[in-house]
């Protein structure tokens, strides 16, 4: 009981935090989830060193982390040009440059999970500024005058994957026989799955009256599709978790482990939902 009241507590507290800042203002968003990258990376790569032996130096790719995080973030309020990704470029350069002066027998590894975290946390993290702030143009096509900041599009990212994720664990407890992809994870069903698929296409057709620059059916396929890459991003953290022998990973969040088991389900969701945007706007 004790246990399920400090996660009752945490995760109203942490669903309070994350709506309040996506709704407040982009300067907040940016800010909390420029926190949380740099706090997923660090995760990241302290199990990757502990576990993996990867000899990856933190410090200097949680900076490369929060680089790309603003550096796509203050592109897209457009208060800098393009040119910016330059001060990335200098990461990638130092980044290889410092492997050189390594003693280590095997550089490769390092420099191997140096960008996987890269591109399986800080890239799809970054990617939240895009789905969030309107492009200015497509292929060259002046869309709208100046950046608009959308917050009920990217809140909707995220209440499709709570709503997704306790729709299957509702489901699931209860009629859960099959399971899902029990080597990795025993404890998903297929009824569970299907459980979480209906109730975020449920949850995309409310935020159609909410999100009326979509109709009906494409807030549904918002829903579904969030539904099906949250499901494989948190699949992907927990094949991480299960290949190097670790049940958490961190204890930062009181009774729900650490940021990436609290965001992996974002860090495959992100992309996807951005795809499917991007479709919707060019057809």
């Amino acid at each position: 009981m004790n246990n399920f009241i400090k996660r009752a507590i945490t995760g109203i507290i942490f669903v309070a935090v994350i709506v309040g800042s996506i709704l407040w203002s982009p300067y907040s968003f940016a800010l909390l989830f420029g926190i949380i990258t740099i706090l997923a990376c660090r995760e990241f790569y302290n199990l990757m060193n502990e576990h993996q032996q990867a000899g990856v130096n933190g410090i200097v790719n949680c900076i490369g982390a929060i680089i790309l995080f603003f550096t796509v973030f203050f592109y897209q309020i457009r208060m800098v040009s393009i040119n910016i990704i330059l001060v990335y470029l200098i990461y990638l350069i130092f980044l290889f440059i410092s492997g050189l002066y390594m003693k280590r027998d095997n550089v490769l590894k390092s420099w191997a999970y140096a960008l996987f975290g890269q591109v399986y946390i800080a890239l799809p993290f970054s990617l939240l500024s895009v789905i969030s702030i309107s492009q200015v143009s497509i292929f060259g096509i002046e869309i709208t005058q100046r950046p608009e900041y959308s917050p009920f599009i990217l809140l909707a990212l995220f209440v499709f994957i709570w709503v997704n994720d306790t729709g299957a664990y509702l489901v699931g407890s209860q009629i859960g026989k099959h399971r899902l992809f029990e080597r990795i994870s025993p404890k998903k069903s297929w009824e569970g799955f299907f459980g979480g698929v209906i109730f975020a296409m449920i949850a995309g057709f409310l935020f159609s009256f909410i999100l009326t620059d979509y109709n009906a059916i494409e807030c549904i396929g918002m829903g579904f599709i969030v539904s099906i890459f949250a499901t494989w991003g948190d699949l992907t953290e927990s094949l991480i978790k299960r290949t190097i022998g670790v049940k958490d990973s961190g204890t930062i969040i009181p009774g729900h482990g650490g940021i990436l088991d609290r965001f992996d389900s974002i860090l495959l969701a992100a992309p996807a939902y951005l795809i499917y945007l991007t479709f919707l706007e060019l057809f």
